[in-house]
């Protein structure tokens, strides 16, 4: 058998040992594939996992605080609708060269330790932002500490988020890789659906930013429980050293070396695709979150259903991820291009029928249209980054390029569509109807290259055949020994 880069024997175990913050007893390893000492689950996994969940949500919690009373902002703070706006697009721009680093910080130093930078940002983020509350101080003051208060929670938001996979691939075995990715990647929306519904409800706009400070700094302790790595891998891929996003980049240039995991022509053309796709669905929920009180209230909706839109988007999206999840892990197995395949088309159908549906009177359509947004999209989220990781071995790199696409086009869509307000004179005044077309069209567009995509799990095929080759070896009967001449 060929044994992995980082094998559980000898000097190899104390470095696995180093990463790990606190090794589990004997008693902690409730799993061993075929007698194999190769691989092993450890329950500590699930502590990590719920460090991190909580973690995930209340960083995800802060871009679309602001959406659903976004009217409000303005009116108590005296700023413009286009200022509140950059309270979430700052966190896009700073979500870019952060998404890129995490990769690099994981690979120097261990995920514990980029995850103890997040929870940093965000408890710092939290109070910088209530700073901004403070009566006395003038327009442009608040707006200022509240704009350096998004600036930091843009620094733990990709941390919690870019970190999922590589957290699954590191502590989950084949049968629960999935599911914990959806875990993971779900709770920041999750995160976001709670934002949607706290915001408007918890008392005006001072007493709404103070919650969401509260909540930063309950959460923020959650990172000890997460440890970098287990002794032990759970797989083939578990062991291999993280190989960063420049090695992802390389191979992408076709300018791989030896040691980066290699792909093919066709590998690199479904990551393309992947990228495009992925990038324009996810900030099309993203700003939809962030827009939502711009899109629902010149219709005739108060800020309180706006919010239970939006949150009905994400609700309904993630009781469908949790369904599913286990359903990829084991009996869908090897059919997540096809999944890709039959959602994203409803997806971009369902995005252009918004044009239509978003008028006065017609709450109900909007809610069926958000429940099937948001079953088919949160569906789709741990199926893609699952997938990527799949085409390209490199799950910190791949999922650090996915969230950079989101957030790249986030910024973009949030731009268009603001310059695409109608104006106070229109019917109804400040509509965004325009801006509702405008995603309806790019979102169709980007969508049909999906039908390309071919999507071959090449990470799965090795790690069973690694595993394979490793139950051969334990049950194969000694040699005879040579008989003498």
């Amino acid at each position: 058998m060929d044994a992995p880069d980082e094998s559980p024997k000898s000097s190899d175990v104390e470095t696995k040992k180093d990463l790990y913050d606190g090794q589990p007893s004997t008693t902690e390893v409730i799993s061993v594939h075929s007698g194999s000492s190769d691989y092993r689950l450890y329950k500590r996994r699930f502590v990590g996992l719920v460090g991190l969940v909580v973690l995930n949500v209340v960083s995800g919690m802060t871009w679309p605080w602001f959406g659903p009373i976004s009217n409000d902002m303005v009116a108590e703070f005296g700023i413009t609708l286009d200022q509140v706006n950059w309270l979430g697009n700052v966190m896009a721009c700073i979500y870019l060269p952060v998404s890129l680093a995490v990769p690099e910080v994981i690979r120097r130093y261990g995920i514990r330790r980029c995850c103890d930078i997040g929870a940093a940002t965000l408890l710092i983020s939290a109070w910088i932002r209530y700073a901004g509350t403070v009566h006395s101080l003038s327009s442009g003051g608040a707006y200022a500490l509240l704009f350096v208060g998004q600036f930091f929670a843009a620094i733990a938001q990709p941390i919690f988020q870019v970190i999922g996979p590589k957290y699954s691939e590191t502590w989950f075995d084949l049968k629960g890789r999935t599911t914990a990715t959806m875990i993971l990647a779900i709770a920041n929306p999750v995160g976001g659906a709670l934002g949607q519904l706290l915001s408007p409800i918890v008392g005006n706009t001072r007493q709404s930013i103070l919650v969401l400070g509260i909540m930063s700094s309950v959460a923020a302790p959650f990172v000890f429980l997460i440890s970098a790595a287990p002794p032990t891998p759970p797989t083939y891929s578990a062991s291999k050293k993280a190989p960063g996003i420049l090695s992802l980049l390389r191979v992408m240039a076709n300018k791989g070396r030896s040691t980066d995991p290699s792909m093919t022509f066709r590998e690199r053309i479904d990551f393309t695709i992947m990228f495009f796709v992925f990038g324009v669905l996810s900030s099309a929920v993203n700003v939809f979150g962030i827009l939502t009180g711009e899109i629902l209230q010149p219709v005739g909706y108060s800020s309180d259903t706006a919010g239970f839109m939006g949150a009905t988007l994400i609700l309904s999206g993630i009781l469908a991820a949790v369904v599913t999840a286990p359903l990829f892990d084991r009996v869908f197995t090897s059919h997540l291009a096809i999944t890709a395949k039959s959602l994203v088309p409803i997806l971009a159908v369902a995005w252009l029928c918004f044009i239509w549906v978003v008028k006065p009177n017609n709450a109900g359509a909007v809610y069926a249209l958000c429940a099937i947004v948001g079953i088919a999209s949160i569906t789709m989220l741990p199926v893609a980054l699952e997938l990527a990781c799949e085409i390209t071995r490199n799950a910190d790199g791949s999922s650090a390029l996915l969230w950079f696409a989101c957030n790249s086009f986030a910024i973009i869509f949030i731009l268009v569509e603001g310059a695409l307000r109608a104006g106070p004179n229109a019917n109804p005044p400040l509509n965004m109807r325009n801006a509702l077309i405008f995603n309806g069209v790019v979102v169709m567009a980007t969508s049909s290259s999906i039908f390309f995509l071919r999507g071959r799990q090449t990470r799965k095929q090795l790690d069973q055949e690694k595993r394979r080759q490793s139950i051969s070896l334990q049950t194969r009967p000694p040699a005879e020994p040579a008989g003498e001449a």
